[in-house]
Order: C-alpha cells, then sequence, then structure tokens
C-alpha cells in the first residue's frame, strides 16, 4: 500500500493546482498510484527537475493514511499488519503509543501516559502486541 507524491526539492508537496507546494502532505496535495503515472506529470511540468517522486507509505506518513491519528508523530515501525507511533496528541500534552491497523485503519491509543521523549524511548523500542492493547 503506498502512493506517489510530487515533492519540490526545496521541500513540500505538489497541490492539486499544479502551482503551489504545501509544507504537509494532506488532501489537497495530488497524488498518484504508481510511479509512473506521477512521472507523465512531471514531464508536463515548467520545471521538471525541480521536483522529485516521492513513494509515500504508512510507515512514512502514517497522518495520511490513518486520519484518526491526530498530533505530532515522533517515530514510527512496523510490527506484523500494525504500524505503532509515538505521538504527542495535542502541543504540551503527555506523549502516547498509537496502534493504527493496516487492515481495518482503525487507530488505538495505550493507556499508559509518557511525559517526556525519554521516558516513551524504551516503551517504543520493546513495544509488543499484546492483545489487552488492541
Amino acid at each position: 500500500m503506498a502512493i506517489f507524491a510530487l515533492q519540490s526539492i526545496a521541500g513540500g508537496f505538489l497541490d492539486e493546482d499544479l502551482q503551489h507546494f504545501n509544507k504537509k502532505f494532506d488532501d489537497w496535495c495530488i497524488s498518484f498510484e504508481s510511479y509512473e503515472e506521477a512521472m507523465d506529470i512531471v514531464q508536463t511540468l515548467e520545471e521538471p527537475d525541480n521536483i522529485d517522486i516521492v513513494e509515500i507509505t504508512p510507515l512514512s506518513y502514517p497522518k495520511y493514511f490513518f486520519s484518526q491519528l491526530q498530533g505530532t508523530i515522533y517515530v514510527t515501525k512496523q510490527i506484523e499488519d500494525k504500524i505503532i507511533c509515538v505521538v504527542e496528541p495535542s502541543i504540551g500534552s503527555n506523549f502516547r503509543i498509537a496502534i493504527c491497523d493496516l487492515k481495518t485503519r482503525s487507530v488505538r491509543l495505550t493507556k499508559t501516559l509518557y511525559k517526556n521523549i525519554p521516558s516513551i524511548e524504551n516503551a517504543f523500542a520493546n513495544f509488543k502486541l499484546i492483545e489487552t492493547y488492541i
């Protein structure tokens, strides 16, 4: 499961109007199902050398694939058919571990709250899927 997007070499994703670049990849950005389809559009643009085609996956950009996932995402990893993320739901709030299901596209947060990055690092590094979390 992946999509392809057009990204400026300076950063930002090409908007659907093919004129502007958004800092974050969102619903207004143009995306493609294949690399070849994206390349066809790049070749029609004025400065194609300034645009890269990037692959976006649930692991590299989980917020796009899981609309329920709110907040700032710091790290991700995949365990079986789940994407596990460290999330700060809102600025200044406690960190949580989010479990994003690739099959159902649902998101669950673990009950444990972590006050800072060092406290969640160990939990994230050693995270195991256990039925009580899901």
